[in-house]
């Protein structure tokens, strides 16, 4: 958390959600969402039929919501598909999405939920 909250360290907390995330993650939350799995709008309602708000917090390389509240259907729309890791938290401590880093064909999606 540390690393996160340190404009000099966050790109080192950041870059631990890139190849290793699940040396780094609680498998036991992880639920992979099959593909297809791309579209924004479908990710929203599935994140809402497991509680999600309108509103997030986002973790991302993706600059334009890295560390900002946007709504849901907006942080979807720039992480689905940039490439890079992007955690969304919808309930903190309780449900996010994240997006794995993308190398070859689609990336992992998953619902992470306690």
């Amino acid at each position: 958390m540390f690393k996160l909250f340190s404009p000099e360290k966050r790109d080192k907390a950041l870059y631990r959600f890139n190849h290793n995330y699940k040396k780094n993650s609680r498998e036991q939350y992880m639920i992979e969402i099959p593909t297809p799995n791309s579209c924004a709008s479908e990710l929203a309602n599935l994140l809402k039929k497991h509680g999600a708000g309108n509103q997030c917090y986002t973790l991302s390389f993706n600059e334009d919501i890295d560390g900002k509240e946007p709504p849901l259907l907006t942080a979807l729309e720039h992480a689905v598909g940039y490439g890079f890791p992007s955690l969304i938290v919808c309930i903190p401590n309780k449900l996010a999405y994240f997006e794995a880093e993308q190398v070859y064909g689609p990336p992992p999606r998953y619902i992470l939920k306690r």
